[in-house]
Protein backbone atom coordinates (compact mmCIF):
# COMPACT_ATOMS: atom_id res chain seq x y z
CA UNK A 1 0.00 0.00 0.00
CA UNK A 2 2.97 2.50 0.94
CA UNK A 3 4.63 1.62 -2.11
CA UNK A 4 1.67 2.60 -4.21
CA UNK A 5 0.87 5.83 -2.53
CA UNK A 6 4.23 6.84 -3.67
CA UNK A 7 4.00 5.59 -7.10
CA UNK A 8 1.28 7.93 -7.48
CA UNK A 9 2.33 11.01 -5.59
CA UNK A 10 5.80 10.81 -7.22
CA UNK A 11 3.14 10.40 -10.82
CA UNK A 12 1.46 13.51 -10.03
CA UNK A 13 4.44 15.33 -9.46
CA UNK A 14 6.44 14.88 -12.50
CA UNK A 15 2.74 14.85 -14.56
CA UNK A 16 2.63 18.62 -13.15
CA UNK A 17 6.19 19.46 -13.56
CA UNK A 18 6.26 18.02 -17.21
CA UNK A 19 3.38 20.02 -18.10
CA UNK A 20 4.70 22.98 -16.79
CA UNK A 21 8.20 22.79 -18.36
CA UNK A 22 6.11 22.03 -22.04
CA UNK A 23 3.92 24.58 -21.60
CA UNK A 24 7.11 27.16 -21.20
CA UNK A 25 8.64 25.76 -23.88
CA UNK A 26 5.98 25.69 -26.17
CA UNK A 27 4.94 29.52 -25.62
CA UNK A 28 7.94 30.54 -26.38
CA UNK A 29 8.53 28.25 -29.47
CA UNK A 30 5.08 30.09 -29.89
CA UNK A 31 6.57 33.29 -29.71
CA UNK A 32 9.79 32.81 -31.80
CA UNK A 33 7.43 32.28 -34.59
CA UNK A 34 5.08 35.00 -34.35
CA UNK A 35 1.54 33.07 -32.99
CA UNK A 36 -0.48 35.47 -31.45
CA UNK A 37 -0.58 35.58 -27.64
CA UNK A 38 -4.63 34.54 -28.08
CA UNK A 39 -4.09 31.84 -30.15
CA UNK A 40 -1.39 30.50 -27.87
CA UNK A 41 -3.46 30.73 -24.91
CA UNK A 42 -6.72 28.97 -26.44
CA UNK A 43 -4.22 25.85 -27.73
CA UNK A 44 -0.84 25.55 -26.73
CA UNK A 45 -1.94 26.31 -23.17
CA UNK A 46 -5.00 24.72 -23.22
CA UNK A 47 -3.31 21.69 -24.45
CA UNK A 48 -0.12 22.15 -22.20
CA UNK A 49 -2.01 22.28 -18.73
CA UNK A 50 -4.47 18.93 -20.05
CA UNK A 51 -0.85 17.41 -20.65
CA UNK A 52 -1.28 15.27 -16.95
CA UNK A 53 -4.64 14.07 -17.84
CA UNK A 54 -4.16 12.93 -21.59
CA UNK A 55 -1.16 11.18 -20.52
CA UNK A 56 -2.61 9.41 -17.69
CA UNK A 57 -5.49 8.26 -19.84
CA UNK A 58 -3.46 6.98 -22.71
CA UNK A 59 -1.30 5.11 -20.44
CA UNK A 60 -4.15 4.04 -18.57
CA UNK A 61 -6.18 2.82 -21.94
CA UNK A 62 -2.94 0.86 -23.55
CA UNK A 63 -2.21 -0.97 -20.39
CA UNK A 64 -5.82 -2.38 -20.44
CA UNK A 65 -7.01 -0.10 -17.62
CA UNK A 66 -9.92 1.68 -18.92
CA UNK A 67 -11.66 2.10 -15.36
CA UNK A 68 -8.59 4.40 -14.91
CA UNK A 69 -8.46 6.49 -18.34
CA UNK A 70 -12.43 7.10 -18.46
CA UNK A 71 -12.42 7.75 -14.56
CA UNK A 72 -10.00 9.68 -14.92
CA UNK A 73 -11.83 11.74 -17.39
CA UNK A 74 -15.28 12.23 -15.80
CA UNK A 75 -13.93 12.13 -12.26
CA UNK A 76 -11.73 15.05 -13.41
CA UNK A 77 -14.92 17.31 -14.44
CA UNK A 78 -16.71 16.68 -11.62
CA UNK A 79 -14.21 17.44 -9.81
CA UNK A 80 -13.58 20.22 -11.77
CA UNK A 81 -17.19 21.68 -11.28
CA UNK A 82 -17.79 20.41 -7.38
CA UNK A 83 -14.57 21.13 -5.85
CA UNK A 84 -12.55 23.34 -7.62
CA UNK A 85 -15.42 26.05 -7.96
CA UNK A 86 -16.83 25.12 -4.74
CA UNK A 87 -13.60 26.26 -2.95
CA UNK A 88 -12.85 29.06 -5.21
CA UNK A 89 -16.45 30.67 -4.66
CA UNK A 90 -16.07 30.00 -0.69
CA UNK A 91 -13.53 32.26 -0.88
CA UNK A 92 -14.86 35.02 -3.09
CA UNK A 93 -18.28 34.96 -5.15
CA UNK A 94 -17.19 34.67 -8.78
CA UNK A 95 -18.86 37.25 -11.31
CA UNK A 96 -20.06 36.13 -14.68
CA UNK A 97 -18.78 37.92 -18.57
CA UNK A 98 -22.96 37.16 -19.64
CA UNK A 99 -21.44 37.32 -23.33
CA UNK A 100 -18.29 35.14 -23.06
CA UNK A 101 -20.00 32.46 -20.97
CA UNK A 102 -23.01 32.03 -23.14
CA UNK A 103 -21.04 30.66 -25.77
CA UNK A 104 -18.67 28.97 -23.17
CA UNK A 105 -21.48 27.07 -21.41
CA UNK A 106 -23.22 25.99 -24.89
CA UNK A 107 -19.68 24.42 -25.57
CA UNK A 108 -19.27 22.90 -22.52
CA UNK A 109 -22.86 21.42 -22.52
CA UNK A 110 -22.28 19.94 -25.77
CA UNK A 111 -19.11 18.30 -24.85
CA UNK A 112 -20.85 16.42 -21.84
CA UNK A 113 -23.82 15.55 -24.06
CA UNK A 114 -21.14 14.34 -27.06
CA UNK A 115 -19.05 12.72 -24.51
CA UNK A 116 -21.89 10.78 -22.51
CA UNK A 117 -23.23 9.21 -26.28
CA UNK A 118 -20.02 8.26 -26.66
CA UNK A 119 -20.09 6.35 -23.30
CA UNK A 120 -23.32 4.82 -23.74
CA UNK A 121 -21.83 3.42 -26.68
CA UNK A 122 -20.00 0.79 -24.64
CA UNK A 123 -16.57 0.79 -26.49
CA UNK A 124 -15.28 4.55 -27.55
CA UNK A 125 -13.56 3.69 -30.79
CA UNK A 126 -11.59 5.93 -33.08
CA UNK A 127 -14.76 7.32 -34.82
CA UNK A 128 -16.08 8.77 -31.53
CA UNK A 129 -12.85 9.70 -30.33
CA UNK A 130 -12.74 11.90 -33.59
CA UNK A 131 -15.82 13.49 -33.54
CA UNK A 132 -15.18 14.20 -29.75
CA UNK A 133 -11.45 15.77 -31.08
CA UNK A 134 -13.63 17.52 -34.49
CA UNK A 135 -15.70 19.07 -31.48
CA UNK A 136 -12.82 20.76 -29.60
CA UNK A 137 -11.51 22.27 -32.85
CA UNK A 138 -14.72 23.60 -33.81
CA UNK A 139 -14.86 25.30 -29.89
CA UNK A 140 -11.30 26.62 -30.75
CA UNK A 141 -11.89 28.10 -34.31
CA UNK A 142 -15.32 29.82 -33.06
CA UNK A 143 -13.35 30.89 -29.67
CA UNK A 144 -10.56 32.56 -31.90
CA UNK A 145 -13.21 34.14 -34.08
CA UNK A 146 -15.29 35.52 -31.76
CA UNK A 147 -12.27 36.40 -29.24
CA UNK A 148 -10.20 38.16 -31.75
CA UNK A 149 -13.15 39.99 -33.25
CA UNK A 150 -14.47 41.70 -30.34
CA UNK A 151 -10.88 41.59 -28.38
CA UNK A 152 -12.84 41.44 -24.62
CA UNK A 153 -12.24 40.53 -21.17
CA UNK A 154 -12.14 36.24 -22.24
CA UNK A 155 -9.29 36.86 -25.10
CA UNK A 156 -7.64 39.10 -22.73
CA UNK A 157 -7.82 35.95 -20.07
CA UNK A 158 -6.18 33.82 -23.07
CA UNK A 159 -3.52 36.24 -23.63
CA UNK A 160 -2.81 36.44 -20.09
CA UNK A 161 -2.87 32.75 -19.73
CA UNK A 162 0.14 32.53 -22.79
CA UNK A 163 1.84 35.62 -21.53
CA UNK A 164 2.18 34.18 -17.69
CA UNK A 165 4.31 31.50 -18.64
CA UNK A 166 7.54 33.61 -19.55
CA UNK A 167 11.17 32.61 -20.99
CA UNK A 168 13.50 34.55 -21.41
CA UNK A 169 13.72 36.65 -24.51
CA UNK A 170 17.22 35.68 -25.78
CA UNK A 171 15.93 31.72 -25.20
CA UNK A 172 16.96 29.62 -28.39
CA UNK A 173 14.75 27.48 -30.25
CA UNK A 174 17.30 24.36 -29.08
CA UNK A 175 16.86 25.17 -25.71
CA UNK A 176 13.08 25.68 -26.46
CA UNK A 177 12.76 22.37 -27.58
CA UNK A 178 14.95 20.65 -25.33
CA UNK A 179 12.08 22.17 -23.14
CA UNK A 180 9.34 20.94 -24.65
CA UNK A 181 10.76 17.26 -25.37
CA UNK A 182 11.84 17.24 -21.66
CA UNK A 183 8.18 18.02 -21.12
CA UNK A 184 6.70 15.34 -22.72
CA UNK A 185 9.21 12.59 -21.56
CA UNK A 186 8.35 13.56 -18.29
CA UNK A 187 4.99 13.83 -18.51
CA UNK A 188 4.87 9.67 -19.79
CA UNK A 189 7.11 8.71 -17.08
CA UNK A 190 4.82 10.58 -14.26
CA UNK A 191 1.87 8.97 -16.22
CA UNK A 192 3.29 5.65 -15.60
CA UNK A 193 4.13 5.97 -12.48
CA UNK A 194 0.67 6.76 -11.52
CA UNK A 195 -1.09 4.55 -13.95
CA UNK A 196 1.02 1.55 -12.15
CA UNK A 197 0.59 3.09 -8.31
CA UNK A 198 -3.43 3.69 -8.82
CA UNK A 199 -3.82 -0.09 -10.02
CA UNK A 200 -1.99 -1.46 -6.94
CA UNK A 201 -3.70 0.95 -4.73
CA UNK A 202 -6.67 -0.13 -6.17
CA UNK A 203 -6.13 -4.07 -5.35
CA UNK A 204 -5.18 -3.38 -2.31
CA UNK A 205 -7.93 -1.28 -0.83
CA UNK A 206 -10.43 -3.47 -2.48
CA UNK A 207 -12.15 -0.74 -4.59
CA UNK A 208 -12.51 -0.65 -8.21
CA UNK A 209 -10.10 0.59 -10.97
CA UNK A 210 -13.02 3.18 -11.77
CA UNK A 211 -13.56 4.19 -8.13
CA UNK A 212 -9.75 5.05 -8.03
CA UNK A 213 -10.16 6.75 -11.18
CA UNK A 214 -12.76 9.09 -10.18
CA UNK A 215 -11.08 9.94 -7.33
CA UNK A 216 -7.45 9.62 -6.74
CA UNK A 217 -6.39 9.98 -9.77
CA UNK A 218 -8.99 12.52 -11.30
CA UNK A 219 -8.47 15.18 -8.23
CA UNK A 220 -4.45 14.46 -8.85
CA UNK A 221 -5.07 15.34 -12.30
CA UNK A 222 -7.29 18.21 -11.12
CA UNK A 223 -4.66 19.62 -8.44
CA UNK A 224 -3.18 22.38 -10.68
CA UNK A 225 -5.91 23.50 -11.52
CA UNK A 226 -7.82 24.07 -7.32
CA UNK A 227 -4.24 25.71 -7.22
CA UNK A 228 -4.57 27.87 -10.42
CA UNK A 229 -8.26 28.75 -9.11
CA UNK A 230 -7.44 30.00 -5.42
CA UNK A 231 -4.47 32.28 -6.71
CA UNK A 232 -6.69 33.80 -9.45
CA UNK A 233 -9.52 34.31 -6.41
CA UNK A 234 -6.97 35.43 -3.96
CA UNK A 235 -6.18 38.23 -6.35
CA UNK A 236 -9.84 38.67 -7.05
CA UNK A 237 -9.78 37.40 -10.88
CA UNK A 238 -12.86 35.61 -10.47
CA UNK A 239 -13.37 35.18 -14.26
CA UNK A 240 -10.21 33.39 -14.75
CA UNK A 241 -11.19 30.62 -12.39
CA UNK A 242 -14.08 30.01 -13.68
CA UNK A 243 -12.92 29.93 -17.33
CA UNK A 244 -9.78 27.92 -16.13
CA UNK A 245 -12.79 25.05 -15.01
CA UNK A 246 -14.62 25.41 -18.05
CA UNK A 247 -12.18 25.93 -20.72
CA UNK A 248 -10.53 22.32 -19.05
CA UNK A 249 -13.81 20.75 -19.06
CA UNK A 250 -13.65 21.21 -22.49
CA UNK A 251 -10.51 19.73 -23.01
CA UNK A 252 -11.10 17.30 -21.21
CA UNK A 253 -14.02 15.59 -22.79
CA UNK A 254 -13.70 16.68 -26.24
CA UNK A 255 -9.70 16.76 -26.69
CA UNK A 256 -8.50 13.95 -24.09
CA UNK A 257 -11.41 11.77 -24.23
CA UNK A 258 -10.86 12.28 -27.72
CA UNK A 259 -7.21 11.74 -28.47
CA UNK A 260 -6.78 8.59 -26.31
CA UNK A 261 -9.96 6.93 -28.01
CA UNK A 262 -8.11 7.40 -31.19
CA UNK A 263 -5.20 5.85 -29.69
CA UNK A 264 -6.72 3.20 -28.23
CA UNK A 265 -10.44 2.16 -27.83
CA UNK A 266 -11.60 2.53 -24.47
CA UNK A 267 -14.04 0.01 -23.09
CA UNK A 268 -16.11 2.31 -21.00
CA UNK A 269 -17.29 0.21 -17.44
CA UNK A 270 -20.47 -0.58 -16.43
CA UNK A 271 -20.41 1.04 -13.27
CA UNK A 272 -19.54 4.37 -14.95
CA UNK A 273 -21.96 4.19 -18.12
CA UNK A 274 -24.83 3.53 -15.25
CA UNK A 275 -24.00 6.22 -12.66
CA UNK A 276 -20.71 8.89 -13.38
CA UNK A 277 -21.27 9.81 -16.48
CA UNK A 278 -24.54 10.85 -15.49
CA UNK A 279 -23.37 12.64 -12.16
CA UNK A 280 -21.18 14.76 -14.83
CA UNK A 281 -23.66 15.41 -17.02
CA UNK A 282 -26.24 16.40 -14.04
CA UNK A 283 -23.20 19.07 -12.13
CA UNK A 284 -22.41 20.44 -15.51
CA UNK A 285 -26.14 21.05 -16.10
CA UNK A 286 -25.74 22.41 -12.49
CA UNK A 287 -23.72 24.47 -13.12
CA UNK A 288 -25.51 26.09 -16.06
CA UNK A 289 -28.36 26.74 -14.52
CA UNK A 290 -26.81 28.14 -11.70
CA UNK A 291 -24.33 30.47 -13.48
CA UNK A 292 -27.03 31.80 -16.16
CA UNK A 293 -29.75 32.51 -13.46
CA UNK A 294 -27.73 35.65 -11.64
CA UNK A 295 -24.45 35.51 -13.45
CA UNK A 296 -22.89 35.11 -10.21
CA UNK A 297 -21.92 32.04 -8.21
CA UNK A 298 -22.23 33.30 -4.32
CA UNK A 299 -20.65 31.74 -1.68
CA UNK A 300 -23.79 29.79 -0.49
CA UNK A 301 -23.49 28.19 -4.14
CA UNK A 302 -19.61 27.42 -3.61
CA UNK A 303 -21.02 25.59 0.11
CA UNK A 304 -23.03 23.42 -2.11
CA UNK A 305 -21.02 22.54 -4.53
CA UNK A 306 -18.69 21.14 -1.73
CA UNK A 307 -21.20 19.34 -0.39
CA UNK A 308 -22.22 17.52 -3.54
CA UNK A 309 -18.81 16.61 -3.75
CA UNK A 310 -17.91 15.29 -0.06
CA UNK A 311 -21.39 13.53 -0.47
CA UNK A 312 -20.34 12.06 -3.58
CA UNK A 313 -16.70 10.68 -2.97
CA UNK A 314 -18.79 9.34 0.21
CA UNK A 315 -20.97 7.01 -1.94
CA UNK A 316 -17.97 6.16 -4.22
CA UNK A 317 -16.25 4.78 -0.86
CA UNK A 318 -19.45 2.76 0.05
CA UNK A 319 -20.16 1.41 -3.27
Amino acid sequence: MTNSILLVAGGLVLLALGGELLVRGAVGMAARLGISPLLAGLTIVGFGTSMPELATSVQAAMAGSPGIALGNVVGSNIANILLVLGVSALILPLAVNPASFKRDSIAMGAAALLATGAVMLGVIGMVPGAILFCGLVGYIWWAYKSESAAHDDESHRHEAEAEDRPVPPDTGPVVLGGLIIAGLATAIFGAGLLVDGAVVLASAAGVSQSVIGLTVVAIGTSLPELIACVIAVIRRHGDVALGNVVGSNIYNLCGILGLTAIIHPIEVPAEIARIDVWVMLGVTALLIVQLRSGWRLSRVEGALLVALYCGYCAFLALR
